[in-house]
């Protein structure tokens, strides 16, 4: 059994690994965590003692086999709990996050399976975000961001790459979510931002908008071992 500390220090470390593809270093996560550099490197030693990763002064943190199966394991209870509370109990996206920030820790061998089995097996969560199935394999979502659609093409909204409330209540406000089909309009020259078309009604969107919102125009998904 990991502490919540630890649990929550796995899963930083594993959403680092993605984005970077490289080694988690104390410093990036120290920012994300908003711990003090020394109490990274302290909690980094214990979790390398435990063989939950191994660590380097240099390059940083990299999750062992042991490691990475425990911290897909909170991810999964925690984009379970998401669609649960988003489906079944009408919490709203931006709501979600923090309610499973707290259940994803529940530990008990079988509940998560039960409630995979309960929601039909669902593969996304409200943001986008794919589920790590039992057997460890998670889809791979495309890395395609609004911004970089071309000016007259349409695309589909699969993800949010920022689930901060404001953003979120945003996005619900402008009525775009997971897979809403978006046309870009027009570029504009002068600061990058986009004019587009949705559900028949045109707003402009800031270049910082579009870098955070992931599209695809065919959802056909390839799962991979991670």
């Amino acid at each position: 059994m990991h502490t919540l500390s630890e649990e929550n220090y796995l899963k930083i470390i594993y959403f680092l690994e993605r984005r970077d593809g490289e080694k988690a270093s104390p410093t990036a996560i120290a920012e994300t965590l908003g711990n003090s550099p020394a109490s990274v490197v302290d909690m980094l030693k214990k979790l390398s003692d435990k063989k939950l990763i191994h660590y380097d002064k240099i390059r940083g943190a990299r999750l062992t086999e042991s490691g990475k199966k425990t911290a897909l394991g909170i991810v999964r209870n925690h984009r379970l709990w998401e669609v649960f509370l988003h489906e079944k109990l009408g919490y709203s996206w931006e709501e979600v996050h923090p309610l499973a920030e707290q259940l994803e820790h529940v530990h008990d061998p079988v509940l998560a399976d039960r409630l995979d089995k309960y929601l039909g097996f669902p593969q996304y969560d409200p943001h986008g975000d794919p589920i790590p199935g039992q057997d460890g394999k998670i889809a791979r979502l495309p890395r395609t961001t609004l911004l970089e659609i071309g000016q007259g093409k349409k695309c589909r909204v699969v993800a949010v790459k920022d689930t901060s409330t404001a953003f979120l209540q945003y996005l619900r406000k402008l009525n775009i979510g997971i897979g809403t089909n978006v046309k870009v309009a027009e570029i504009i020259e002068f600061d990058g931002s986009l004019a587009l078309l949705v559900n028949g009604e045109k707003t402009t969107v800031s270049k910082k908008f579009a870098q955070n919102i992931i599209v695809d125009d065919n959802r056909n998904i390839q799962h991979t071992e991670l």
